[in-house]
């Protein structure tokens, strides 16, 4: 007796497409569309609901004049956006540099010969070492601190020790996610390299490194979306980014919907590479659990 769908693995196996039933089709549409009709639904009573209750507040008049003033918005929102331009700067020279530091750390505490032994104690108390050290206190001692040294040739400009700082404390956690991503793939694919007469070094570049790079790659957009929000820590060192602008004009209207403003502009950067890496890991999941990956 032939057992449920036994014809449809044999198509399978044999290369020919496998027969699919457009009544289950119409079905899983059916029930995909459904679902996402009522999840709609949902969302807009829940968010009428929450709106309603809070616009219902004694305290809210007080609370839009002060945080959500239409006027205060557009009044300030032309030089915020100006201002966040530096946090994009900032953001875009610090990530390439961050992946360099990490990946190199990365590398030299994976190096195994004795020789290199102090390398890897290097590498290891700075691992260690920014990723116990809060970030913003980082960003205070290079910028307010290696310029007071005064030291011959060094920059004296505070907005490139705040870069510095922003490179040395993500580059630790960075070199982190990379160690995880190479010691993610399995040893069998070094020993089928190095059969095949591959050097140490080509084994990394062309099948370990491949693997973890992609194994990694949604932990590090994760790591690059809490980058671009602490771009904002740079302002204690004066640079005029966005929340400073932000401090400027509140101080100026003693009104804080600046800041909120200012809010909307990192949402506005961060949640498109946050459904990014939400859709990447998805992806992901979906090519492992059909067992082969592009």
């Amino acid at each position: 007796m032939t057992e449920p769908g036994s014809a449809s693995v044999a198509a399978a196996r044999a290369g020919a497409t496998p027969y699919v039933d457009p009544a289950r089709v119409r079905y899983r549409q059916r029930k995909a569309w459904r679902d996402a009709a009522i999840g709609i639904v949902s969302l807009i009573v829940t968010a009428t609901v929450v709106t309603l209750i809070v616009v219902r507040t004694p305290g809210w008049p007080a609370v839009q004049e002060t945080f959500f003033s239409p006027e205060a918005f557009a009044e300030s929102f032309p030089g915020l956006l100006e201002a966040f331009w530096l946090n994009v700067r900032i953001f875009l020279i610090a990530e390439p540099l961050i992946l360099i530091l990490g990946l190199t750390v990365a590398l030299v505490r994976r190096l195994l010969s004795p020789i290199f032994l102090p390398l890897r104690i290097i590498a290891t108390v700075y691992v260690d070492v920014f990723r116990g050290v809060p970030t913003l206190l980082v960003i205070l001692l290079l910028g307010f601190g290696v310029p007071a040294l005064q030291l011959q040739g060094a920059p004296d400009e505070v907005l490139v020790w705040g870069v510095v700082a922003l490179v040395l404390s993500y580059g630790a956690y960075v070199a982190e996610v990379f160690r995880a991503g190479i010691d993610s793939v399995h040893p069998s694919q070094r020993m089928a390299a190095r059969s095949l007469g591959l050097s140490s070094w080509q084994t990394n570049r062309y099948v370990v490194l491949p693997q973890a790079v992609r194994n990694v790659t949604p932990p590090l957009l994760n790591d690059f979306i809490s980058l671009q929000k602490d771009t904002a820590l740079v302002s204690v060192l004066g640079p005029i980014e966005v929340l400073r602008q932000a401090q400027i004009d509140a101080s100026f209207t003693f009104n804080y919907t600046p800041y909120v403003a200012a809010a909307c502009l990192f949402i506005a950067l961060t949640i498109p590479m946050t459904r990014f890496t939400d859709w990447l890991q998805e992806r992901q999941r979906r090519q492992r659990g059909s067992g082969f990956a592009t």
